[in-house]
């Protein structure tokens, strides 16, 4: 053991994490991956250990695991606000992007062009569902004779959402006490081991944080930290919900956005993919914030800029500052730039909060089956949620006016699906060819 163990200054980790930030694409395994690669295998900061018993915490928590990650290692390195910079540095750059093309959308959305890249982009989201529901599904059920229980929960979520109408909540919590319950009288459906872990990181110089590092004392559980976290996070909570019911009212639109995204916040377990049916009953079908052809050209933005998946939520608050005009009719951009920035907020401050409240308490929690249990029930659940997702979007995507086929979108889905899942092509080029091919049909029919 090195007796003089490296240091890293704030500024240069603060380079580091406005750099990540700007390239985060590629989804949350992605994102680990290049984490991975630059804290453990090339700069060193942290080791393969220390890296993945982070991981498998903020695998525990609702909300975007990478996020919560990058997090965790900023505050483990410089306290607080590390933990702050290095999570809000994971968004910035997308929400900023991301307000940007929204207000392209809403303002030229309907020119010829624009519509043309987007009737391509609605069926490779299509795909892009699809994927997500082998990707989750291959990881978690397995083979149906060794894991019926699983089986059985992802097909009930299945019919719960999409024939059912069984509220996403409800459904999230019948699978975390299906988990809890099944671990105690058949804890072999719940096989340990999950998420992104990626492969052995080669020998070389001292990490800063090693395993044998101590841990620091900013780190270790007291009382009095959690409580000062516990009060803080409520003030940031209460006082911006509290200036937007001031501006708007309990009924305007700013703070159901907030009441609302906060819930979709607590209930994010298993990625943003588990959350977005959520996002949709509410945004969509409840406070008519946007319409479901517009949920789907948000989340194809979403797949096409760096930080986590569940940024959708910024296009969801855009538009519906938009269309509710919430800072009048003649500050439109604006309306929706405010409204992005509270589902921003209310989305992400959770998860600032889960790691800073509970990152002292990650060693009590590290491997125990009765903590892992439901959320491999919730996980299962997810598998049938994000199908009966899928499900919806080739309907509309398919048959847009309940009625007619529309063969060239479903032509478009069938290719992008096959590129995805058969040749492992990325999700950007996938979705720039089909916008093309989109395009492409809409002029020649012209």
């Amino acid at each position: 053991m090195s007796e003089h163990r490296r240091s890293v200054s704030f500024r240069e980790a603060l380079r580091f994490w406005l750099w990540l930030g700007f390239v985060s694409f590629g989804g949350p395994a992605g994102q680990i991956a290049v984490m991975h690669r630059e804290l453990v295998e090339r700069r060193r900061w942290i080791s393969e250990r220390r890296f993945l018993h982070a991981l498998n915490y903020c695998m525990l928590l609702p909300g975007p695991e990478a996020q919560q990650l990058a997090t965790y290692i900023g505050w483990l390195m410089h306290r607080t606000w590390g933990g702050v910079v290095a999570g809000g540095l994971f968004v910035l750059p997308s929400l900023v992007l991301l307000v940007a093309l929204s207000g392209v959308y809403a303002a030229w959305g309907q020119v010829p062009v624009i519509a043309g890249l987007f009737y391509g982009i609605k069926p490779a989201v299509v795909a892009i569902v699809l994927q997500a529901v082998w990707r989750i599904g291959s990881r978690t059920l397995r083979d149906p004779r060794q894991v019926p229980l699983l089986w059985a929960i992802a097909l009930g979520s299945f019919v719960a959402i999409a024939f059912l109408q069984v509220g996403f909540p409800w459904v999230v919590g019948a699978a975390a006490l299906l988990g809890w319950a099944g671990a105690r009288v058949w804890p072999a459906q719940f096989p340990g081991g999950r998420g992104h872990a990626p492969a052995p990181v080669p020998p070389g110089e001292p990490f800063v944080i090693d395993d044998d590092t101590p841990t620091p004392v900013h780190a270790r559980f007291s009382r009095g930290g959690l409580v000062r976290v516990v009060l803080a996070g409520a003030a940031l909570w209460a006082l911006p919900l509290a200036l937007l019911v001031a501006l708007g009212g309990w009924q305007g639109p700013l703070a159901r956005m907030a009441v609302f995204f906060t819930k979709a916040a607590l209930l994010t377990f298993g990625g943003a993919y588990a959350v977005l049916p959520y996002v949709f009953q509410g945004a969509v079908e409840q406070f008519h914030w946007l319409t479901a052809a517009q949920m789907m050209d948000g989340l194809a933005l979403g797949e096409t800029t760096p930080g986590p998946l569940i940024m959708v939520v910024a296009f969801v608050g855009f538009v519906g500052g938009w269309t509710k005009q919430v800072l009048g009719p003649d500050a439109l951009f604006w309306a929706g730039a405010l409204a992005a920035s509270v589902a921003t907020w209310f989305t992400f401050l959770p998860s600032f909060l889960f790691i800073l409240a509970g990152g002292p308490l990650v060693e009590a929690t590290h491997g125990n089956l009765r903590f892992t249990a439901p959320l491999t029930g919730i996980t299962a659940a997810v598998v049938g949620v994000i199908a009966s997702l899928g499900l919806f979007f080739l309907v509309h995507v398919g048959w847009p006016d309940g009625h007619a086929v529309d063969g060239a979108a479903l032509v478009i889905a069938a290719g992008a699906a096959v590129a995805l899942l058969r040749f492992k092509l990325g999700v950007i080029p996938v979705i720039f060819t089909c916008a093309l091919a989109g395009l492409a049909w809409r002029l020649a029919g012209l």
